[in-house]
């Protein structure tokens, strides 16, 4: 698996702690908000440009749908292909499997447009 691997399942299991903490999520309403999207990650002091438009805003009651969600929208969007290569160059996908194994939440989902 390796180091990345080990880290991505670190984050999911963090991340479940905080929700387990606040009554297993009962408490927490998840929201993505999918604009000015570019390679890297927020947290970068320098991040690239966007080069992707904005896809929209997404809501979720279990954050591993939601997550799924918003990836698949991604892998649909006909300008992605540098974001894609960034997430599979580092096994980014790697997250989804554990979090679901570790009851975080369920990679299925049904979109519901509130236009």
């Amino acid at each position: 698996m390796g180091l990345r691997g080990h880290l991505f399942q670190s984050m999911a299991e963090a991340a479940k702690s905080v929700y387990d903490y606040y009554d297993h999520g009962n408490k927490m309403l998840f929201i993505t908000v999918m604009n000015n999207m570019s390679v890297d990650c927020d947290c970068d002091g320098n991040p690239a440009k966007p080069d992707m438009h904005d896809i929209g805003i997404l809501a979720s009651f279990d954050p591993v749908a939601l997550d799924q969600a918003c990836i698949d929208l991604v892998y649909a969007a006909p300008d992605s292909k540098n974001l894609i290569e960034r997430i599979e160059s580092r096994n980014g996908l790697l997250i989804f499997d554990h979090a679901q194994e570790i009851g975080f939440g369920n990679r299925n989902y049904q979109l519901k447009s509130i236009d």
